[in-house]
């Protein structure tokens, strides 16, 4: 009964920024946490980051710490992902996730190329 849906994505070059944003859709919405995860070719999916969506409490892999932001806009059923500084290995589809108490749901992705 919940879609989402990433926008956001697109090509960059070294050190520059995108905003990623994944909206929910639904008659309710609220997760026990949602988390930006991401796949590039030949690897395996990897979480990126995660935010509970009560408590707000925010982890990230070591990998972004300092250049990615992971936030929410409750009342718009929004996620967001800031990200700074990007490097061609952060190229790759990043995907939506929401746990919703055991209910799993992920959004299609959107690819985010950063070139060199």
């Amino acid at each position: 009964q919940v879609q989402l849906q990433e926008f956001g994505g697109g090509l960059v070059q070294a050190g520059g920024s995108l905003r990623l944003s994944c909206t929910a859709s639904g008659r309710t919405f609220s997760p026990y946490a949602m988390a930006w995860f991401r796949q590039a070719p030949g690897k395996e999916r990897e979480s990126v980051a995660a935010i509970r969506w009560g408590g707000g409490e925010t982890e990230y892999q070591d990998s972004v710490k300092g250049r990615f932001t992971i936030s929410a806009d409750k009342a718009k059923n929004t996620l967001y992902l800031q990200m700074n500084s990007l490097k061609p290995e952060d190229t790759a589809v990043y995907y939506c996730y929401a746990d919703s108490y055991g209910a799993l749901y992920w959004g299609q992705g959107t690819q985010v190329t950063v070139s060199v």
